[in-house]
């Protein structure tokens, strides 16, 4: 079984119902022992600040803070994608624990020769 996950989200606050669901799929990987990331482009890099991921999606559909609350408790890892995120002109300075500014490359070397599983939002 490959023991990496990776999520690619590039939706965000515009979608709350995609942006839940793929944090309940990171959630699931990281939950049950894989090393987990979500690499955040486009509209999603948002979620990385602190404080933006807020409200629910759907009735019944878990608050957004606590997905990310969950996540990070997993051991849950985020890379943002720096040419979105510096495009927008957000603060590096208010990322959410386990965020980091890294692109594809160093998205490459974490997954590095082992099998990974993917997933795309």
């Amino acid at each position: 079984m490959p023991n990496k996950a990776v999520i690619s989200l590039c939706t965000g606050l515009e979608d709350a119902e995609k942006v839940t669901v793929a944090f309940l799929v990171a959630i699931g990987a990281a939950e049950t022992g894989r090393e987990t990331l979500m690499f955040l482009s486009k509209e999603a890099v948002r979620l990385s600040l602190i404080g933006t991921a807020k409200g629910t999606a759907c009735e019944g559909c878990p608050p957004l803070a606590d997905l990310l609350q969950r996540y990070e408790a997993a051991g849950g890892r985020y890379f943002v994608c720096p040419l979105c995120f510096n495009a927008k002109q957000l603060d590096a300075d208010a990322l959410i624990p386990g965020a980091e500014i890294n692109g594809t490359i160093p998205m490459w070397k974490w997954i590095g020769d082992e099998p990974a599983t993917t997933f795309s939002y």
